[in-house]
């Protein structure tokens, strides 16, 4: 029935909507209602089951999953599990679509930033202000800014879960190993080793053929290779003459000596990606902390199997996106109290622990035992405590400007003719009119 209802709700005024929506839940209650009676079951305890949506479908990821599943199962609630197949760019349309629609599941994954907006502002998500309070949440989430992101006038709307940054490069021992070649230590020994290993009939850069893909390691690129002034002058400011300037042009640059490090490798996944690093059939990919839950499925050891470089190896330095959970608003009482048990348990300490290691990510939390981390996380660490970060271009940038930033980067990376310096002149020009 929802997506029939989506054929028309996007027509729909705001006031228009909000009332369409309260009708809808005034039939509901009805119903509920008349079930009882007809029944006789009224008052009756039992547990609660939440349906969650995410996109969490990789072998890490389900890992990492299972714990939270685990930890709500434990209180007498029930995970009821909605994984959506597929990047969040797949899922984030169908879970937003689900909510407007009328048929909101429990909880859902989205990245914390402006993805759930429109939502909030049309009352459609519920208000964990009080769960924030009564955890004390704006003392013990760090950085402050995932908390802030979560915050509209004041009240807080979602869940953070973890800081996932994307200013990795993973490196496989073997791929360099066997090329001959030592492992590089940054960017430009990156690219230097790249005939090498082509040499050797490897492929110098895994990189999942997804458009998603495509921008993080725009995204990577410009963190790690300009002045902490240029990038917050961009993507802060908006500062089109600096989008076109010098700096930047080292960014596009390396953006083309990616795409051509690139070539044969034809997989779609990002996991897939992560894998030919695994195998030593490429010798890195620029990808997000998450890629750690699958080289440790895989049993590889971070130093001896394969390395990190965060910043690229250019910049000890790391963006702090991330995920969150937010709580579609409903009528049931039992519903909304195993919503508000849920939010609290994410941010709780064992929670934190358990499924930042199984995930790969930082957790949100500065007051919690992480010795057991890998050295890899422990890098990741070492920098987040040291307050070396930027916000995610994800929080900064509107969802339209980001889509088209996007579009942009997908046509670079395919289009052979396309020089550097045109697409940063577009990429100026999306800049200089971004919300």
């Amino acid at each position: 029935m929802w997506k029939e209802n989506l054929r028309y709700l996007h027509t729909m005024t705001p006031k228009v909507l909000n009332l369409y929506l309260t009708m809808r839940k005034m039939i509901k209650r009805s119903a509920l209602v008349a079930t009882a009676l007809i029944t006789g079951v009224v008052n009756v305890a039992s547990a609660t089951e939440l349906e969650v949506t995410h996109w969490w479908t990789s072998g890490g990821e389900a890992n990492a999953v299972a714990e939270l599943a685990k930890a709500f199962d434990a209180t007498g609630n029930k995970w009821v599990d909605g994984a959506i197949a597929g990047s969040g760019g797949v899922a984030r349309p169908i879970i937003i679509s689900r909510i407007i629609g009328g048929e909101p599941m429990g909880a859902t994954q989205l990245n914390h930033g402006r993805q759930a907006e429109e939502l909030i502002e049309a009352g459609l998500l519920l208000d964990l202000t009080d769960v924030a309070s009564e955890n004390n949440w704006r003392n013990v989430i760090y950085p402050s800014n995932l908390l802030d992101a979560c915050t509209v006038d004041g009240r807080v709307y979602c869940a953070p879960v973890n800081i996932h940054s994307a200013q990795w490069l993973w490196l496989s021992h073997e791929a360099y190993e066997s090329s001959g070649v030592a492992v590089p230590t940054n960017w430009d020994e990156f690219v230097a080793a790249g005939p090498a290993l082509r040499a050797n009939g490897i492929v110098p850069l895994a990189q999942g053929q997804q458009g998603w893909q495509t921008g993080l390691t725009f995204g990577v690129l410009a963190t790690a290779l300009v002045s902490e002034d240029a990038w917050y002058a961009v993507n802060r400011d908006k500062d089109a003459t600096v989008a076109a300037g010098s700096e930047y042009a080292r960014v596009w640059k390396a953006f083309d000596d990616a795409r051509k490090m690139a070539v044969g490798s034809n997989v779609g996944d990002w996991n897939l990606a992560t894998n030919l690093v695994i195998t030593g059939k490429a010798g890195g990919q620029i990808h997000g902390d998450w890629a750690q839950g699958e080289f440790s499925v895989a049993g590889s050891v971070a130093g001896t199997d394969y390395s990190c470089l965060p910043g690229l190896g250019e910049r000890a330095i790391l963006d702090t996106g991330g995920d969150a959970f937010y709580f579609p608003a409903q009528d049931d009482a039992d519903v909304e109290a195993a919503q508000k048990e849920l939010a609290a348990l994410l941010v709780s300490r064992e929670v934190q622990v358990a499924f930042n290691l199984k995930k790969g990510s930082l957790p949100i939390r500065g007051d919690i035992d992480m010795s057991t981390a890998n050295d890899c996380m422990q890098k990741g660490l070492k920098i987040l405590g040291g307050g070396n970060v930027v916000p995610s271009g994800d929080i900064l940038l509107s969802a339209d400007t980001n889509n088209q930033v996007n579009e942009l980067m997908n046509t670079f990376w395919s289009d052979f003719y396309m020089s550097p310096a045109d697409a940063q002149a577009k990429y100026a020009k999306i800049i200089a009119s971004a919300d």
